[in-house]
């Protein structure tokens, strides 16, 4: 049995400004600032007695032929890797995987991925994991969506990447310990209880596509702006920044936010938090707030009984094998 785990991401500053299209039309590509969580999708890929195919997930698929899998990720993955027969594929994640902000989907891929070659006896780098998962999920299943889901979670850390016509560029950012003390303390996810798939924000269109292209460029500069702040240990000044990021964002299109959505979110500011975005495309998912060393606890007092509270904890190691039954 092949058993690899894969974080999530957060992304401070700069989603949105990955995808294709703004990344290979702007003189200075897109830029995200963001950081692999330590919170996981597990994949588990077994050898059956038989030539058919097993899939579980929220369902549970058993096919005669992977091309009839309706799980679309697993079947393009297997066809990528060649492993197309005679085995058993779970995926197991620590949150919920579709529509939460923290690029869930992108991170099954990579997982998948990871476990299937694995499984087919090789070892490959971070860099393929990430450029298949984009080739399966952007150029083949055609989806709306960026490139920085799939990045982030294969290599973990904190990160600056880069977007160009030429490519994806990652830049870890060497932070003192310290720092990354501080960030696990000062950050902190908030679940809103509602979810909604990237793919169909992002396919939304603008009312207004110039205003759109600005906001864009102001979320791009924002990125730059996060990471100098993260290397200078201003946390509170990208704790201010996010709330400058929320309201570029929540003004792209009409489903980013909701009533109740801004509702919550001057109640974290209420509460004492500088600053309080919506991670991913927006319309539900987690809000990443930032705030003192005591927020956390407010937060869990005044409003865990509705929301699920998560401390922010970096992973470092990105996706990587930790069972491997064949050896």
């Amino acid at each position: 049995m092949i058993i690899s785990r894969t974080p999530v991401r957060v992304s401070f500053c700069g989603g949105g400004t990955d995808v294709d299209w703004f990344a290979e039309s702007e003189p200075n590509g897109g830029r995200v600032t963001s950081l692999a969580l330590s919170r996981h999708i597990h994949v588990t890929v077994n050898a059956r007695f038989d030539e058919r195919v097993r899939v579980s997930y929220s369902k549970m698929e058993i096919v005669d032929d992977f091309e009839e899998l309706e799980h679309e990720l697993v079947r393009e993955a297997m066809r990528l890797t060649g492993v197309t027969s005679g085995v058993e594929i779970t995926t197991i994640a620590d949150v919920p995987s579709r529509g939460t902000g923290l690029g869930s989907s992108s991170t099954v891929t990579v997982g998948l991925l990871n476990a299937l070659h694995r499984f087919a006896g090789r070892e490959v780098s971070a860099t393929q994991l990430a450029d298949e998962a984009c080739q399966i999920e952007i150029d083949v299943l055609g989806q709306p969506i960026g490139r920085q889901d799939q990045y982030a979670a294969a290599f973990g850390g904190i990160n600056s990447i880069s977007f160009t016509g030429e490519g994806v560029d990652v830049e870890p950012l060497d932070l003192g310990d310290d720092v990354v003390e501080r960030l696990e303390s000062e950050f902190t996810l908030v679940f809103t209880g509602m979810s909604r798939r990237a793919s169909s924000v992002l396919s939304e269109s603008p009312e207004d596509e110039s205003d759109k292209l600005s906001r864009l460029r102001a979320i791009r500069t924002q990125a730059d702006e996060a990471r100098a702040h993260l290397e200078c240990g201003d946390l509170s000044g990208l704790g201010a920044l996010l709330e400058t990021a929320w309201q570029s964002k929540r003004g792209i299109t009409a489903s980013v936010s909701n009533e109740e959505l801004d509702t919550l979110h001057d109640r974290l500011l209420s509460l004492g938090a500088s600053g309080a975005k919506l991670l991913g495309a927006g319309g539900g998912g987690f809000f990443l707030v930032q705030g003192d060393n005591t927020l956390r606890e407010r937060l869990t007092v005044e409003l865990g009984a509705d929301h699920r509270i998560i401390p922010l904890s970096v992973d470092f190691f990105g996706s990587r094998i930790i069972h491997d039954g064949s050896e």
